[in-house]
C-alpha cells in the first residue's frame, strides 16, 4: 500500500473517536509546553482545526498535493501573531498527533501505518522550517 493509502485507511479508522484523540495531543502538547495554554482563547474550536490541518497536510503530502506548502507557509505567517513559536514546537505537535492517533485507533494501526504517517511528518517538518525561514528572511511591510 501507498503511502496516502495507508494514511487514508487511518483517518477513516478514526471516524468518531476524533475528540478522544484531539484529548490525548492537546494534553500532551501542553504538559510539554505549558505556557502555550494562554494563547489558546477557545480550545475547543482550535484544536479541531489544528489537528484537522495538520493530518490534512501530511495525507495531501502523500498524496502530492501541490496545495500543501501554500498552507502551510501561511499559517506559520499567520502564526507569528502568537509570539515566537519555534521549529521544536511544530515538531513536538506533529510527532504528538500521530502518536495520539495511534493510540486512538490502536486496532487498526500497524508498523507499515506508523512508518507512512512518520515519512509525510518529516516532509512537513522540513516545510515548516523552510517557511520559517523564508518569513525571517522576508521584510515586514509594516513598522
Amino acid at each position: 500500500m501507498t503511502d496516502a493509502a495507508l494514511i487514508e485507511a487511518s483517518l477513516l479508522a478514526l471516524d468518531g473517536q476524533e475528540a478522544a484523540m484531539r484529548e490525548r495531543l492537546f494534553e500532551r502538547f501542553f504538559a510539554r509546553f505549558p505556557d502555550r495554554r494562554a494563547i489558546f482563547l477557545a480550545i475547543d474550536a482550535t484544536s479541531v482545526r489544528m489537528t484537522d490541518e495538520t493530518l490534512q497536510w501530511m495525507l495531501g503530502l502523500a498524496s502530492e498535493r501541490k496545495w500543501v506548502w501554500s498552507q502551510v507557509a501561511e499559517l506559520v505567517f499567520n502564526h507569528r501573531n502568537y509570539g515566537h513559536l519555534t521549529h521544536e514546537e511544530y515538531a513536538v505537535f506533529i510527532d504528538l498527533a500521530i502518536d495520539a492517533l495511534g493510540e486512538t485507533i490502536v486496532d487498526a494501526w500497524d508498523e507499515k501505518t506508523d512508518a507512512a504517517w512518520r515519512r509525510q511528518a518529516a516532509t512537513l517538518k522540513d516545510m515548516i522550517a523552510r517557511a520559517q525561514t523564508e518569513w525571517t528572511a522576508a521584510p515586514l511591510a509594516y513598522p
